[in-house]
């Protein structure tokens, strides 16, 4: 059974950070704000590690950087130190039940909402991508002028994501 901890945000190197939960070694997990990155897309889904452990905005360096789609959800792997690489593990579905997490700022009905909305972003931010170039950009798309949309590119970059950004805030945001 997860133990709930309190919800909590900070500051890190100028960005805010909210917390997700703890290890078994009580090491604070964050994740980042999202960042509207060089003119055309997000950056989200980073969590971070901070030196100082308990006050992030006093740290003087990053300890890690992960990304929430592979290390805390989805097709998880772990390292097997007897064949000395990395195998797959158990696919997390819902973020609550990450194995590094062994103690959350979020409910188990929180971590479902949690990961439907880290999903959608992730569908979203290709969906973005893909009607911007007009393919996949493996080579010259021939229906390339079909697929391109900038309109679609901008309702998603600028209004859907935005706001599937502040549902995710408002769940890991503490109580007023």
């Amino acid at each position: 059974m997860k133990k709930l901890i309190n919800k909590k945000t900070n500051e890190a190197f100028g960005k805010q950070i909210f917390l997700l939960g703890k290890d078994k070694d009580g090491t604070n997990y964050w994740l980042e704000k999202a960042k509207w990155s060089c003119g055309w897309y997000w950056g989200f889904g980073y969590v971070e590690t901070y030196t100082n452990n308990s006050k992030p905005h006093l740290s003087r360096d990053i300890s890690s950087h992960q990304h929430i789609d592979s290390s805390f959800m989805g097709s998880m792997e772990r390292y097997d130190s007897e064949k000395q690489c990395f195998v797959k593990a158990e696919y997390v579905h819902n973020i609550f039940d990450a194995p590094t997490l062994v103690e959350t700022t979020f409910t188990e009905s929180e971590g479902w909402t949690l990961s439907e909305l880290f999903k959608s972003f992730y569908y979203l931010k290709q969906s973005a991508e893909f009607f911007h170039r007009g393919g996949s950009n493996l080579t010259t798309n021939p229906c390339s002028e079909l697929i391109k949309n900038e309109e679609w590119t901008k309702q998603i970059n600028h209004e859907i994501l935005p706001l599937l950004f502040e549902k995710i805030y408002t769940i890991l945001t503490p109580s007023k």
